[in-house]
């Protein structure tokens, strides 16, 4: 029994012995120095440029002036513009509508015997006025006979030469002319306030005159403008009344787009070194001081039509939710220079886009809005190794950014052409890594191109 235990040791300890004479034996492993790993990043070098800011929008076209007839007299329609009708365009000057006149003629006529009678009046009371003027002169001789007999029947009196009772009868034909004189001062008063309520009522016929010569040639609708019939609610024979709406009519001459532009892309267009006062500031002035231009755009089943716009001003408001601003612009003569197939004019209704573009701002380092991190750009370094830095933006731009300085401490070197800024992803970013940089030709060309004339970016270059 004691036998057998034994042999279960025996192939413990063969293990142990083989062990130990393997250590004894083996060499140690050889230990290779840790290699720095190495990203490798697409890069592309700064570029140094003259930046055109632009802005975009997209609006619907209006015209600048619309106009709507209005019926200011009431009657049966007697004329209608032979080519009436919606989306007509009609010359300045022609008749619309001729509404029945003869009422009107018939005020006239009637308006001007009364003026006649008037001045018939007045006529009659110049007239009486010197009439009673020598018949006050009359009577005033007249009194002053009667005195001067009263006077001598006086004394005569005194004397005992002539009765009382003939006394008496020249007193009472003294008193009853004196009535005759006063009666006639009486009327003489009269008279200038009677010529005032005639010249009054003959004024007042006037006016009448005119408002119903106005009424009459309210009879007559034209047009104010060469414009396009937008509605046309009347027809020939309808009878309408005051305020009634016969038709509305689109000017020609100039058409508006208003768009919203965010804040701080129309701030980028915005470049002047002097103060201005808008108050005191035309639409032309203004336009030269802050040096935006802008270009209209429609882009229709393939088609591309331009037209060249100018800045209008901005509305009154801006929008707390989107923070955008808005801004019209104006495009002369819509209607000019259409050719047909392709390029139609620029009608109302038309959505379509608004470039804006301020004052060209040279030798500007930009960068593409992907290479931005917040305000940080990822540089490769002359060691090959990844440098950021903090940086101040200039202008924002849809693709690109313009880059005006470093906001570092001393130690940073400023940001200069040809620096290799990191086009491509790179996580995680640490400060002095290994990086193998690739230069990105296509992506140095599209750069150069998103500067370019904006009227090749309306032609759909990108």
């Amino acid at each position: 029994m004691s036998n057998k235990r034994w042999y279960f040791f025996i192939p413990v300890f063969i293990g142990i012995i083989v062990i130990v004479l393997l250590k004894q034996n083996s060499t140690a492993p050889k230990q290779t120095p840790a290699q720095e790993m190495t990203k490798s990043v697409r890069t592309l070098s700064i570029p140094k440029l003259t930046v055109t800011p632009m802005a975009i929008g997209y609006g619907t076209v209006r015209p600048v002036s619309t106009w709507e007839a209005v019926a200011q007299v009431e009657g049966i329609v007697l004329e209608r513009h032979p080519h009436l009708g919606k989306g007509a365009i009609i010359e300045k000057g022609s008749l619309l509508f001729q509404i029945d006149p003869v009422d009107y003629e018939l005020d006239i006529a009637q308006i001007e015997a009364d003026v006649l009678a008037t001045k018939a009046q007045l006529e009659e009371l110049d007239t009486k006025l010197k009439n009673t003027q020598a018949s006050l002169e009359i009577e005033k001789k007249s009194l002053q006979l009667t005195k001067n007999e009263l006077n001598r029947l006086n004394k005569l009196l005194k004397k005992s030469s002539v009765s009382r009772s003939d006394f008496e009868t020249q007193e009472r034909s003294m008193l009853a002319q004196q009535q005759s004189v006063l009666s006639q001062n009486n009327s003489l008063k009269l008279i200038p306030n009677q010529k005032a309520l005639l010249d009054a009522q003959l004024q007042q016929k006037y006016s009448q005159l005119k408002r119903a010569h106005r009424n009459l040639e309210n009879t007559k609708i034209t047009m104010p403008f060469t414009g396009r019939i937008s509605a046309d609610n009347v027809e020939l024979a309808q009878y309408i009344r005051v305020g009634d709406t016969l038709a509305s009519a689109d000017a020609l001459d100039k058409a508006e787009i208003e768009v919203q532009i965010p804040i701080g892309y129309f701030r980028g267009l915005l470049r002047s070194d002097k103060k201005i006062n808008l108050l005191e500031l035309s639409t032309q002035q203004l336009n030269n001081k802050l040096g935006i231009t802008a270009q209209v755009v429609l882009r229709e089943g393939g088609l591309i039509t331009q037209w060249d716009a100018k800045f209008a001003r901005l509305t009154d408001t801006l929008d707390p939710k989107t923070r955008t601003i808005g801004v019209i612009v104006e495009v002369d003569n819509p209607y000019s220079e259409v050719t047909p197939g392709s390029k139609p004019p620029l009608v109302k209704g038309f959505f379509v886009e608004v470039h804006l573009q301020g004052a060209p701002r040279e030798n500007r380092l930009i960068v593409p809005r992907s290479a931005l991190h917040n305000t940080h750009l990822y540089l490769v370094n002359k060691d090959s190794r990844l440098e950021i830095k903090k940086i101040k933006v200039e202008l924002y731009q849809p693709e690109y950014a313009v880059i005006s300085d470093v906001i570092e401490d001393k130690k940073s070197s400023p940001l200069k052409a040809g620096d290799k800024i990191i086009i491509s992803d790179l996580l995680p970013a640490i400060r002095g890594m290994l990086l193998s940089a690739q230069d990105d030709q296509d992506a140095s060309d599209y750069l150069k191109a998103l500067t370019q004339d904006s009227s090749a970016r309306a032609q759909g270059v990108q």
